[in-house]
């Protein structure tokens, strides 16, 4: 669907189920997000994905690398569902990847190219994104993909109670370029 020079971003495959679990749901992946989700949470998790596929032609795509075909995880885009947040049905670019294929560029990679697939495809303002002040790694990624900075767009998340470790989120938002 979307290829770079090392990667294919594509539709999920029923055979990516199996994969992403052992790959995408380890305490390193999924520290800033929780910790790993139960088998049920991780279906419901890919009906969302494939729902949001049907519903907005988007969602986070799969993420294969070109040179062994490799599933490294997933890269691509939703419309948030955060009630009573600054980036309240805004849309959000996000990525996933195995612990493996970190500190290769990889994950800026995907973004660039989701990124510019979305101003090419999509009638929006903008895309955000956002995760806890400590995942340094996935704002580093913002900002190589031109992301800002928006203080203003910070919320607490409503799945986490206010007091929770995980409950404070910073976001970026990229304004669509000019023409």
């Amino acid at each position: 669907m979307i290829e770079t020079e090392r990667l294919i971003i594509r539709p999920w495959r029923d055979e990516d189920r199996a994969d992403y679990l052992a790959t995408c749901n380890t305490e390193a992946v999924t520290a800033n997000l929780g910790g790993p989700a139960s088998i049920e949470d991780i279906d419901a998790g890919l009906g969302r994905i494939h729902k949001s596929q049907e519903d907005n032609g988007f969602c986070f795509w799969a993420l294969e690398r070109k040179a062994d075909g490799a599933f490294l995880g997933y890269c691509g885009l939703k419309v948030t569902n955060l009630p009573g947040t600054p980036v309240e049905k805004d849309v959000e670019i996000g990525w996933r990847l195995r612990e493996d294929a970190w500190g290769q560029g990889y994950a800026t990679e995907a973004a660039e190219a989701v990124l510019d697939w979305a101003w090419g495809n999509l009638d929006v303002a903008r895309i955000v994104s956002f995760t806890i002040p400590t995942n340094l790694a996935s704002q580093r990624v913002m900002e190589r993909i031109g992301m800002k900075r928006r203080k203003d767009l910070d919320f607490t998340h409503p799945n986490f109670a206010p007091d929770h470790q995980l409950s404070v989120h910073v976001a970026y938002a990229a304004d669509r370029p000019r023409s």
